[in-house]
C-alpha cells in the first residue's frame, strides 16, 4: 500500500436505524414489524455470552509469540483437544462497557489483549485501523486485516446532492465505543517499496456488539448481515488523527460542550450545522477561527473578550 493512498482514503461505515413500514395497495407487498430494542438486547447478550463461553481466542500465541507470529487474532472452539482452553469470557483481557443507545443499556464486550502505546482515539477523532468483521457463526462479512481503512468515528453534517443538511459518514456505535478503548502505534516504517511497517506497539483486540449497537433490523444491502445480527470485529488500531471537522480550528472533541459524547447535540446558533460541522459557531457572521488564538504549538486559547464566561466563538453580541 503506498503512502499517500494510505493516509488519503478515508472509508467510512454507515449506520441505519429506520424501520420498514411498506403496504403495497393492491395487496402484495409485506410490512415489516422492528423489534423491540429491549427485548432483542436480552437476546443478543444470551447469544454473545454462549459465543464467548463457549469459544477461546490464540492467547498463548500472543503471551509467548514465535519468531514470524503475525499478531493476528484466531478464534476455536472449546472441545475435544481444546477442552482445557481458558475462555474469551472468563479471559482478564475481556473488559465489559455498558452503553446506553435508544433508552437501552447494552453491554458491549471488548477483547483487549494489547493497549497499544500511542495516541488514544476520543469519540471524535478518526482512526486508520486494520479489520476482520464476522457473524456469531463465524461467517466472514468483510476483511480489512491487511490493508487498514480510515474510519471518521462521529462523523459531520454536510450538504447532500440537494443540498439539505444530511449526516456523512461516522462508525457504528458499537466499534466507535470500543475504539477509544485502545491506542495506536508510537510509529512506522516506510519501507524501500513504500509499503509501511508499523511499531509492533499498536493496540489489538476484538470487538463482540450486540445488534442494537451495530445495524439492528437494517444492515447494509448485499452485506451479508442478517437483520438483528450481533456483530464481531478483530481490530488493529495503528493511528489517531485529532479531528477538526468544520477545519476552525477547535478541535472536534472540544465542540462538545455539554460533555455527553454526542456532537450532534451541541449547535449554538440552532442552524442546520451542529458546532463541529460549522466553521462559524455562533453564527455572528465572524469564522470561529477569528474568534479564538491558536498558538503555535497548537493548542487553543478561547477568548472571552467581554468576561461574560461564554468564550467568543459562542458569544453572538461579541464578534468583529
Amino acid at each position: 500500500m503506498r503512502l499517500k493512498k494510505l493516509f488519503l482514503i478515508c472509508t467510512t461505515v454507515s449506520i441505519a436505524f429506520s424501520s420498514c413500514n411498506k403496504d403495497d395497495d393492491d395487496g402484495g407487498g409485506f410490512t415489516f414489524e422492528e423489534r423491540d430494542r429491549g427485548e432483542q438486547a436480552v437476546e443478543d447478550e444470551e447469544r454473545l455470552v454462549e459465543f464467548l463461553s463457549t469459544h477461546f481466542y490464540n492467547y498463548e500465541d500472543f503471551q509467548n509469540p514465535s519468531e514470524g507470529f503475525d499478531y493476528r487474532i484466531t478464534f476455536d472452539t472449546i472441545a475435544g483437544e481444546n477442552s482445557d482452553r481458558i475462555s474469551i469470557l472468563d479471559s482478564e483481557e475481556l473488559i465489559e462497557k455498558t452503553v446506553n443507545r435508544d433508552d437501552v443499556d447494552y453491554t458491549l464486550y471488548i477483547l483487549k489483549i494489547r493497549e497499544g502505546q500511542g495516541e488514544r482515539p476520543t469519540f471524535a477523532d478518526s482512526t486508520l485501523v486494520a479489520y476482520t468483521g464476522q457473524l456469531i457463526n463465524e461467517t466472514v462479512f468483510n476483511d480489512n486485516i491487511v490493508s487498514p481503512v480510515w474510519f471518521d468515528l462521529p462523523g459531520y453534517t454536510t450538504l447532500n446532492t440537494n443540498g439539505q443538511p444530511a449526516r456523512a459518514g461516522s462508525v457504528l456505535p458499537g466499534f466507535s465505543e470500543s475504539l477509544t478503548e485502545f491506542k495506536s502505534s508510537t510509529g512506522f516504517t516506510v519501507n524501500a517499496d513504500n509499503t509501511i511497517s508499523w511499531n509492533n506497539d499498536y493496540g489489538i483486540g476484538a470487538i463482540f456488539s450486540p445488534s442494537g449497537l451495530a445495524y439492528f433490523s437494517s444492515p447494509p444491502q448485499g452485506s451479508g448481515i442478517p437483520p438483528y445480527a450481533p456483530l464481531i470485529f478483530k481490530v488493529n488500531l495503528y493511528r489517531v488523527v485529532k479531528a477538526d471537522h468544520d477545519n476552525d480550528g477547535v478541535p472536534s472533541w472540544m465542540e462538545d460542550i455539554d460533555g455527553d459524547g454526542d456532537l450532534y447535540n451541541d449547535n449554538t446558533d440552532e442552524d442546520n450545522f451542529p458546532n463541529h460541522s460549522d466553521a462559524d459557531d455562533d453564527g455572528d457572521g465572524t469564522p470561529t477561527r477569528e474568534e479564538i488564538v491558536i498558538n503555535a504549538d497548537g493548542s487553543v486559547e478561547l477568548i472571552d473578550s467581554n468576561n461574560n464566561g461564554t468564550p467568543d466563538y459562542l458569544d453572538p453580541d461579541t464578534f468583529k
